[in-house]
C-alpha cells in the first residue's frame, strides 16, 4: 500500500560540540552528497532543504563541572529546537541532520511542545548503541552527547532541562530504545530508577528483531506522535564505521531495514533526527549512503512488493 508523507523540511546541524571526536559538523553535508534530498523526492515527497543552522564553534576544552561546552550546547540546540518546532507549526516533518546526539535535546523539547498543543501523544524511538542516560554526576567524560534522554526526562542542569521552558520535556514512560549495547555502570542504574523501556542487543538476539520492533510500536494510535532519533552507531561497525563512538554486535544491514520497514508501516513517524555521523571516520562515504538507504525504507522503500 502506497502511502502519503507530510511535507518534509531537511534542517542541517554542523556541530560536534557534544561528542568526543571532532569531525560530527559535517555529517549533515555527508548525507546531502549521498543524495538524501533527492532519494526523497524521487519516493514522491515533497522536500525542501532550509540549510544549515549556524551556531557557535566548537572550543575543544575539557570539561567544567562534568560538562564539556555546554554553553555552545544550549545555543545549539536552542536552535534546533526553534527551528523543528517552526516546521512542525507549519504542518511539515521536520529532518534534523546531525552533528552529535546532544542535538535531540532540542529536537525532542520541540516535538513535545508540539505534541502538548495538539494534544497528541509522543511516542520516542531511540535507535542508538548507547543508553544516553548520563549525567555530570555518572558520565565518564562529560560529553552531553552522552545525556540527551536524561535531559529530556528532566536530569541534568537546568538550562538545558529546561530548554522548552517545560521540565521535564517529556515522561521516561514515551521513550523506547532500541540497539543498546553500551551503558555506563552510573547509567544502568539510572536507566532502571527512571523505568526506560530498552530492548538491548542481548534482547534482540533472544527474541528476534521483528519482535522487539512490534513491541516498541506497541500501543500507538492516530493520536500519537512518533519522533525517530536515529544515531547511526545504532548499526554494527561492519555496516557503519563512519561514527565517533563505534560499539560492535550491533543491528546489521537486513535488521536494520527491517526495523525501518516496520516503523513505515505504523505510519506514525512524524520527525526525525539522522545524528552521529562522522564523514572523517568514514570510507567513500559509505555511511552515509547507508543512512540514506535506510532512510528511504523509513519513507516506504521495501525489499518486497506487498499487496
Amino acid at each position: 500500500m502506497k502511502r502519503s508523507y507530510p511535507p518534509v523540511s531537511l534542517i542541517g546541524a554542523p556541530t560536534d560540540v557534544g561528542a568526543g571526536h571532532q569531525g560530527g559538523r559535517l555529517g549533515p553535508e555527508a548525507l546531502r552528497i549521498a543524495g538524501l534530498g533527492e532519494a526523497l523526492q524521487a519516493r514522491g515527497v515533497d522536500v525542501v532543504d532550509r540549510g544549515n543552522l549556524d551556531g557557535p564553534r566548537n572550543p575543544w576544552i575539557g570539561p567544567v563541572e562534568g560538562y564539556r561546552h555546554i554553553d555552545e550546547v544550549t545555543e545549539w540546540n536552542r536552535l534546533a529546537m526553534e527551528a523543528v518546532y517552526a516546521e512542525l507549526a507549519a504542518g511539515r516533518m521536520p529532518v534534523l541532520l546531525g552533528g552529535d546526539h546532544c542535538l535531540g535535546i532540542g529536537s525532542v523539547t520541540a516535538v513535545a511542545r508540539h505534541c502538548r498543543e495538539t494534544g497528541k501523544k509522543l511516542r520516542l524511538l531511540w535507535l542508538d548503541a548507547h543508553a544516553d542516560f548520563n549525567t555530570s554526576e555518572v558520565t565518564p567524560s562529560g560529553n552531553i552527547h552522552g545525556m540527551p534522554v536524561a535531559c529530556l526526562c528532566g536530569l541534568g542542569p537546568r538550562q538545558l532541562t529546561h530548554l522548552g521552558g517545560n521540565a521535564p520535556a517529556m515522561d521516561p514512560s514515551a521513550v523506547r530504545q532500541v540497539g543498546i549495547r553500551s551503558v555506563d555502570e552510573g547509567e544502568k542504574r539510572l536507566v532502571k530508577e527512571y523505568g526506560l523501556d530498552v530492548y538491548d542487543m542481548r534482547y534482540i538476539d533472544e527474541v528476534g528483531m521483528k519482535q522487539v520492533m512490534e513491541e516498541a510500536l506497541a500501543g500507538m494510535d492516530d493520536d500519537t506522535h512518533l519522533h525517530v532519533s536515529f544515531d547511526v552507531d545504532f548499526l554494527d561497525p561492519s555496516v557503519a564505521p563512519g561514527v565517533g563512538t563505534t560499539v560492535p554486535g550491533g543491528p546489521n544491514y537486513r535488521e536494520a531495514q527491517l526495523v525501518m520497514e516496520m516503523i513505515a508501516d505504523s505510519g506514525r513517524m512524524a520527525s526525525l533526527d539522522i545524528m552521529e555521523l562522522n564523514p572523517i571516520l568514514d570510507r567513500d562515504n559509505m555511511t552515509a549512503l547507508v543512512a540514506v538507504d535506510l532512510v528511504e525504507s523509513l519513507f516506504g522503500k521495501s525489499t518486497l512488493m506487498r499487496a
